[in-house]
């Protein structure tokens, strides 16, 4: 057998082969969506990206006779790991063929190059941060993912453990039709809420969108702030993130509540693209611009990303409010479907609360970790 190399990518080729890798992964797989690739050269941009003003990445391919095998990011976010206090070195972005060995070294890599910094914890997948896509897919290997939600073969979660990581923590995804049993009795909670209190609802005005952006950082980093693995979005993040919001939004899907006249909370809804980006195979050009907006109307489900109440509101009824806004207005768009997600698997009162409101638990996601200096025990040589 060909040796198997792991070499840093330095070169505009090596990055499109790091790129284009998952395509080989996944050529059989009718589940998987192509990420577009244009987007995925935008995020790994230092230039553009503002990610990288508080992180910095290095990409690593493996080879074996010439042949990509597999590939993983190293990352160090310096606010991540100043805000929880750890020094963690996340590995990310990773695909690999179904080969122990490639696993192996590839996580070699990242814990390598994490110990040169100082660092003491291995963890991921993280693509880029835990405000991006995260974790792999653990159960629900039966449905494609939705927008911005990972998927991979289930033979991944075999090799992490072989290369003697465990389970950091588990991540759950809700599903909601819109027939769900729960509908009376949300309505109940929902005129009762009303009643009591004095919010007024209204959608996003994308015409202001780095205002409305701004608004929805300032609510998420108060109301998130003592999660497991939170890092602040800062300004530019957000600002980036307005600019993807512009062009892919649903005002009618993202949602403020008001209380005298300030933001109290919001409810952040996105359209399933993945139900038509498949198609387009990575490419958005000449034609899949096209494509996607003649599709766009298609679209059945949406993704309710995330619910963010301020510390004062929390206890007052406004999260069924934004939740109830949010599914009358998407059902009145033509939406049926909806995945809540991701939610901590500790996190009992929100999981408790999506329960309430018609969900259920239809896929697992999982973060692995290792500590860095127990990485090379165990049997090197051992193979799938």
């Amino acid at each position: 057998m060909a040796n198997l190399m792991i070499k840093q990518v330095k070169t505009r080729s090596e990055l499109m082969d790091f790129i284009n890798f998952p395509w080989q992964i996944y050529k059989n797989d009718p589940n998987w969506v192509p990420p577009l690739r244009l987007q995925m050269k935008e995020k790994l941009d230092r230039k553009k990206n503002p990610f990288f003003e508080h992180a910095e990445l290095d990409l690593f391919l493996a080879r074996r006779g010439g042949q990509i095998a597999g590939r993983i990011a190293a990352i160090h976010d310096f606010n991540h790991n100043e805000y929880h206090q750890e020094k963690v070195v996340f590995f990310g972005l990773y695909e690999s063929l179904n080969d122990l060995e490639v696993a192996r070294l590839l996580l070699e890599a990242v814990s390598d190059w994490g110990k040169k910094k100082g660092l003491e914890i291995l963890r991921g997948p993280v693509n880029l941060s835990m405000n991006d896509e995260c974790a792999f897919l653990l159960e629900g290997f039966d449905r494609p993912p939705v927008i911005m939600m990972p998927y991979n073969p289930p033979y991944y979660l075999e090799l992490m453990e072989k290369c003697g990581l465990t389970k950091a923590k588990d991540l759950y995804a809700f599903f909601m039709d819109r027939d769900h049993e729960t509908m009376e009795k949300v309505q109940a909670v929902v005129d009762k809420v009303r009643q009591a209190t004095s919010f007024q609802m209204r959608t996003a005005n994308l015409k202001k969108i780095q205002e409305e952006t701004r608004k929805i950082a300032y609510i998420y980093n108060q109301a998130w702030a003592k999660n497991w693995g939170f890092v602040p979005w800062t300004d530019n993040e957000m600002k980036f993130m307005g600019k993807t919001l512009k062009s892919f939004a649903d005002p009618e899907l993202v949602i403020f509540a008001t209380h005298g006249g300030q933001e109290a909370g919001f409810a952040f809804g996105l359209p399933n693209y993945n139900e038509i980006t498949g198609s387009l195979n990575g490419r958005l050009f000449p034609f899949g611009v096209f494509k996607l907006l003649l599709a766009k109307k298609k679209i059945k489900g949406i993704r309710a990303m995330v619910f963010g109440v301020l510390p004062n509101y929390q206890r007052t009824g406004l999260s069924y409010l934004l939740y109830h806004e949010l599914e009358t207005r998407a059902l009145a768009s033509g939406y049926e479907w909806a995945e809540t997600s991701w939610q901590l698997e500790d996190n009992d009162s929100i999981n408790r609360f999506t329960a309430s409101i018609g969900g259920r638990i239809y896929k697992k996601y999982r973060i692995y970790e290792k500590k860095l200096f127990e990485l090379n025990q165990g049997e090197k040589n051992e193979s799938v």
